[in-house]
């Protein structure tokens, strides 16, 4: 009983039901939103980028820091494969996720090197970095495209194809496997619940002997392998990948990830309340032109999830903070 209180108080079914309201409706106005084989596959398929993005932002956040570079990461990482597939046309699938993974962790190592040992908070380090990364980018590609010409034909066919039968695509499934993985480890290792201290009281924690810089460190590096990551399955998806490949989905991971509950101030939420996040806000992008609402109105509605979940987030903090108090009173 007790299990099933906490359920159903938890923001990840508050998010999810959320979700199932919004397509709800959505297919009461069209039916093809969900109803159709285009748009069951758009269903599955549209979130899963951001969802890769969402869990390694998650991270980052519930450490008390935030990474404002993913997006930009993801675009040179991108980018950075479909040069590797053009001057090694036959390279295998396998090698263009280690190549990518690599590459992201690269530039996540150099984000959590500065922010560790300069000891400067993650949003102004990552702020940079972002910039930086993106004029890398943008030299390097120049007004270079690469087309889907360009890349390997498998490598394209698994950012199509799907499983038999259920029709899941299996960019679809990876982003799931990693969300996976990523919520064991947090949840069930001490090195997973080691973030979760230093988010909470950095302090205290560092007192207790715990690494901080370490943790920190090991943050933004999973945090740039997902963007990696992501950006491989980019280049999957689209076939196309020119210089603002990623643009402006560093904010989308972040809304994401706080919408999804993980707390701004960090030492609180899930990946799977990140990813289920993801799942909101790409279903939202697709749901508004359907309902007749304009496109510009996106973003408006990004920044009211994210207030009202930030609101919510304090909320529920202080009455927290009010029941322990009232519990350690003498009766």
């Amino acid at each position: 009983m007790k299990a099933l209180t906490a359920l159903l108080r938890s923001r990840e079914t508050g998010i999810l039901l959320a979700l199932a309201l919004l397509v709800v409706v959505t297919c009461t106005i069209n039916s093809k939103f969900v109803f159709s084989t285009d748009g069951w596959r758009d269903l599955w398929i549209t979130p899963s980028i951001l969802l890769v993005l969402a869990v390694g932002e998650a991270f980052v956040i519930i450490t008390k820091s935030v990474d404002l570079s993913v997006g930009s990461i993801m675009g040179l990482t991108a980018f950075s494969i479909g040069m590797l597939s053009i001057a090694w046309p036959g390279m295998p699938p396998v090698v263009t996720f280690i190549v990518g993974i690599l590459v992201g962790s690269l530039l996540g190592f150099v984000n959590g090197a500065l922010v560790a040992v300069a000891k400067v908070p993650g949003m102004v380090i990552t702020l940079g970095t972002l910039y930086a990364f993106r004029g890398i980018d943008v030299v390097w590609a120049g007004s270079r495209r690469i087309n889907a010409s360009q890349l390997n034909p498998d490598l394209l066919a698994l950012g199509t194809a799907s499983i038999p039968g259920i029709r899941i695509p299996y960019i679809t499934v990876i982003a799931v496997v990693i969300v996976g993985i990523a919520a064991w480890y947090l949840h069930n290792t001490r090195s997973g619940r080691e973030f979760y201290a230093i988010g909470s009281a950095p302090q205290a924690a560092e007192l207790y002997g715990l690494s901080t810089r370490s943790r920190m460190l090991t943050s933004f590096i999973v945090s740039g392998a997902c963007a990696g990551l992501a950006g491989v399955l980019f280049a999957a998806r689209y076939g196309t990948i020119a210089s603002n490949a990623g643009s402006g989905y560093e904010m989308q991971a972040i809304g994401a990830a706080v919408i999804g509950g993980v707390a701004i101030v960090g030492g609180s939420g899930t990946v799977i309340g990140a990813a289920i996040g993801a799942f909101l806000l790409a279903t939202i992008n697709r749901a508004l032109p359907i309902l007749g609402i304009q496109d510009f109105w996106q973003k408006a509605v990004l920044g009211v999830l994210i207030l009202g979940a930030i609101i919510l987030d304090r909320v529920m903090a202080d009455r927290r903070s009010r029941r322990l108090v009232a519990e350690r009173l003498p009766r």
